[in-house]
């Protein structure tokens, strides 16, 4: 259950009392991701995230930004993805007036003092190379690159070394400017508090908060149908590494789709949780990876189905036969059992991901932002509950294509096409 008011000014705020809670766990969540950004300045939405932990009005330094929250036993911190970019902080109810000041503080006056953005464009340069040390954060990188090629969905939000040294001060005043606005920024509270009082404490902070218009986000593009290039694509990135990190992506669907609950089901019985098939099959019967598992990713207008494992680089090959034919496997019939325990694990997941003041705060922030409405635990399990092995096995046609099929590796390789020809199916 919650509550919603919108303020004067368009500013969205809602609440979830949980009245047996000790916490209480705020999100600012703001329309502003990498989807926002032109391509001279990826990485800006990012890089404006950074800057209000530098210091406010009232807590002028990244240390007394810090101990507000922390010295009371708090944690605060932010993210920015393509398409929303959200501040949260957990507390004890006892504190929480104390850390919506910060947190608002950071939101409506941030210093953005040229000094201390000189010092963290530093650190998110450090944050990008730190990718590159990693494989399997760099793979992930390079499945959205081949799954959304030479748009801002295939782009590192963090942007490119050369973006980000190009980002002034100037850049980062207008697009917060454009973006930090009242009208797309949702507040969301959970905890044991009252709705009135919370919209009491807010209104009082954002009462000279003007909405203006915001930025328009980059639709995705169908690369490969623009560029007649169809069929399975294999990119390998060299690397001296113990494993071969690897990614096999599809495109999936929106936010919106009515096909998505079905698509969690599937996702549930291919690679999600140590029951499923992936993780049966590759690490309990071949013992070809300790991890594998596949995720799903809902945008506005698009979607992912990836999936990931990292093995000792010579059973690169068989790995990836073994995950093409576990995703081949998906569009026969679905037994009933499996079905439902995939149903039962996602419901499940779900419930108890909602006993955290912070999960559901950010249930309700992003679902405001990004749709608009709020669709309720219970709503949920009952479309979960409708998913039939027909809607899984006809979501299954429609989406596992071998045509798109995209492969992305990270180790000791080189010859990429010897890997594409194994996509096939």
């Amino acid at each position: 259950m919650y509550q919603r008011t919108v303020l004067d000014n368009q500013l969205r705020v809602l609440t979830a009392a949980m009245p047996h809670s000790t916490s209480v766990s705020m999100t600012i969540s703001v329309g502003a991701g990498s989807r926002y950004e032109p391509d001279a300045l990826a990485g800006l939405s990012h890089f404006l995230e950074h800057l209000p932990f530098k210091g406010t009005e009232s807590w002028p330094t990244a240390r007394s930004v810090s101990e507000a929250i922390e010295g009371v036993g708090g944690v605060m911190n932010a993210s920015t993805d393509r398409e929303i970019t959200v501040f949260w902080c957990k507390v004890a109810r006892l504190h929480f007036r104390q850390a919506f000041a910060v947190l608002l503080d950071m939101l409506l006056n941030p210093l953005l003092d040229p000094e201390e953005m000189e010092k963290e464009r530093e650190v998110i340069q450090e944050e990008l190379r730190m990718t590159y040390d990693y494989p399997s954060h760099r793979v992930d990188l390079l499945i959205d690159e081949l799954l959304w090629p030479e748009q801002a969905m295939g782009r590192d939000v963090g942007g490119t070394p050369d973006s980000v040294n190009r980002i002034s001060v100037a850049d980062v005043r207008e697009y917060m400017e454009r973006q930090y606005n009242p009208a797309n920024t949702v507040i969301a509270v959970a905890g044991n508090v009252d709705h009135n009082e919370v919209v009491e404490l807010i209104r009082q902070a954002t009462e000279d908060w003007s909405p203006v218009p915001s930025l328009d986000w980059e639709p995705v593009a169908d690369y490969y149908a623009e560029h007649n290039c169809a069929g399975p694509v294999a990119r390998v990135e060299q690397k001296r590494s113990d494993q071969a990190h690897i990614c096999l992506g599809l495109p999936g669907i929106s936010l919106t789709d009515p096909d998505r609950y079905a698509f969690l089901a599937l996702n549930g019985i291919l690679g999600d949780g140590m029951s499923s098939r992936l993780f049966l099959n590759l690490r309990e019967q071949q013992g070809l990876a300790y991890d594998v598992a596949s995720s799903l990713n809902h945008f506005r207008d698009c979607g992912s189905l990836v999936v990931y494992c990292g093995v000792e680089p010579k059973k690169t090959r068989e790995t990836v036969q073994a995950v093409v034919a576990e995703l081949a496997g998906m569009r026969c019939p679905v037994p009933l059992p499996e079905l439902n325990k995939a149903k039962e694990f996602a419901k499940g997941r779900l419930m108890l991901r909602m006993e955290d003041t912070r999960a559901v705060a950010a249930w309700l922030g992003a679902q405001e932002l990004l749709l608009g409405r709020i669709a309720t635990v219970e709503e949920i399990v009952q479309e979960i509950d409708r998913v039939t092995a027909a809607d899984v096995t006809r979501v299954a046609e429609r989406l596992i294509d071998p045509g798109q099929l995209r492969l992305a590796v990270v180790g000791p390789h080189r010859n990429e096409k010897t890997l594409q020809k194994l996509l096939a199916f």
